[in-house]
Formats: C-alpha cells, structure tokens, sequence
C-alpha cells in the first residue's frame, strides 16, 4: 500500500502559476487565486503568439534584401 501511495504523490503536476502541487479539485493548479492569475494573463495578452501578416510582401522584400537575394518582378507588376 506505501507504493500506491508513494506513486499517486509523484504523479501530482505541479501548478503551472506557483510550482506548487496541484489540488484535484483546480487542476492543473493548486488554488483558485493561480487559475485566476492565470486567466488574467490570457486576457491581457501574456500567452499571445505574434502573427506576420503573409499578404505583407514589404516584410519578405526586406528579409531578402538584407540577405542579398532580392526578388524578381513579377511580369506586369507596377503596371496599371
């Protein structure tokens, strides 16, 4: 019985917020307050991942410029 015990304790995660372990009844984390802190990192932005916007061929232009690899016109490019 002291193994079931010993393994269930190793298989606690701990909480992502504080490191502590974390309790059945909030997990992933330990307390209520670490859930609340992390939902109020995910509304402020904190876990945001920056986009590039890919129809922005200025940002690609200066990537291969600065490389020394520019980009060939495209046929009828600029013409109106």
């Amino acid at each position: 019985m002291m193994g079931n015990a010993k393994r269930k304790s190793a298989d606690v995660k701990p909480c992502p917020t504080c490191g502590a372990p974390a309790m059945h009844e909030t997990r992933p984390f330990c307390s209520k307050r670490c859930a609340d802190i992390d939902l109020g990192r995910w509304f402020q932005g904190a876990y945001a991942i920056p986009a590039v916007d890919a129809a922005d061929d200025s940002i690609i232009d200066a990537e291969l410029a600065a490389s020394g690899k520019m980009r060939e016109p495209d046929p009828g490019e600029g013409l109106s």
